[in-house]
């Protein structure tokens, strides 16, 4: 081969290599520009008390992880997680981080609210929590709730790609008339101050609440336009209406408490209420809810 011959062939593989870089950044730039396909669940697994007997977390928690590991969602949101419920949840599901601290100092102490996201899936870029009060950065108990409630936020940027995903988790007062219709509009101003351009935001938990309830119809009518997951969902729903069942697996009186409401540039797929029963038991006194997201890139 003489000296030009191999000049050529140098300058040939080089043109070769940079055409291979250049299709392959003109791939993920193509990809970047898809709609994100992301599953959410938001899943009110009742603390653990003694007094609920055959019922009690220690009988529950396989079945509730295995729940988790099976339908795998990219994002979930629990309630009622007591500490050790926390513990035994990192432990039995090490391909997700569960993010958030309890109701009572924000910490260690009470119910948490935590978010849980696949590892694998996500970055994490920041996250927080607020209490559902006049004074939402300290621990409180707001207007006539019965307890301290709380909502847990986690902002993530899904991998190999450009988009963030802002995901809030909430469980608001089973009691409180006031307090349910004041936490409506304190997360609307949260979600209004707090979002970014473009963003898509997900609002998700057990909101003791149903959707045609004032609180409920506060947030959809509001500058958001939050929409109802079930409602818009181009797939039929899937499963029973309701999703409290009080440990029961055939409920006759299932109120739909628990919700996913969604920002804009956000597709609903699939919808479903999940209510296996496991040997004539359920896992927990609520069904979770999973949606199958698209997320459209903001253009």
């Amino acid at each position: 081969m003489t000296t030009r011959e191999h000049r050529m062939k140098k300058l040939l593989c080089a043109a070769t290599i940079a055409i291979a870089v250049m299709m392959a950044g003109f791939a993920r730039a193509a990809s970047a520009q898809m709609p994100q396909p992301l599953r959410l669940m938001t899943y009110n697994i009742r603390l653990d008390l003694a007094s609920d007997g055959a019922n009690s977390w220690s009988h529950r928690r396989q079945w509730v992880a295995a729940q988790v590991l099976w339908l795998h969602p990219d994002i979930f949101g629990m309630q009622e997680v007591l500490p050790n419920q926390k513990a035994d949840l990192i432990a039995d599901l090490p391909q997700y981080r569960l993010f958030g601290g309890g109701r009572d100092d924000g910490k260690e102490k009470g119910e948490a609210s935590p978010v849980g996201y696949d590892i694998k899936r996500f970055d994490f870029l920041e996250g927080g929590m607020f209490w559902l009060s006049p004074t939402p950065d300290v621990p409180s108990r707001g207007w006539d709730a019965a307890y301290p409630r709380i909502a847990t936020w986690v902002r993530l940027k899904i991998r190999d790609s450009q988009q963030v995903v802002l995901a809030i988790n909430t469980h608001w007062d089973h009691i409180g008339i006031i307090a349910r219709r004041q936490s409506a509009l304190q997360i609307v101003r949260w979600i209004e101050a707090n979002a970014r351009h473009c963003e898509p935001f997900l609002l998700f938990g057990d909101f003791n609440s149903e959707i045609d309830s004032e609180q409920m119809r506060t947030m959809m009518q509001s500058p958001l336009a939050l929409r109802d997951a079930r409602a818009v969902s181009r797939s039929a729903p899937f499963g029973p209406s309701g999703t409290f069942n009080d440990f029961r697996t055939t409920p006759t009186e299932s109120r739909a408490i628990d919700h996913v409401l969604l920002g804009s540039r956000i597709d609903v797929e699939r919808y479903a209420v999940f209510s296996q029963a496991i040997d004539g038991r359920v896992p927990s006194d609520h069904f979770p809810v999973l949606v199958d997201l698209s997320l459209k890139q903001c253009r």
